[in-house]
């Protein structure tokens, strides 16, 4: 087994280094995981595995 101090310490991931950074991190990825699973009124007249883009796509016309 590998002693604390063979390994170094740990260190937060590139990017992730603030919780504001990882709740902006999660809040984007559920999202998009509710566009998938079409809880938005958003792109539901495409094909599931199109969802995604579809939507992001009105979103940017409406923007």
């Amino acid at each position: 087994m590998l002693s604390p101090n063979a390994i170094g310490p740990l260190r937060p991931m590139r990017g992730l280094r603030t919780d504001r950074t990882l709740q902006t991190i999660v809040t984007g990825h559920a999202f998009v995981q509710n566009l998938r699973r079409g809880h938005y009124e958003l792109a539901t007249d495409v094909p599931p595995a199109l969802r995604v883009a579809a939507a992001f796509t009105e979103l940017a016309r409406a923007i």
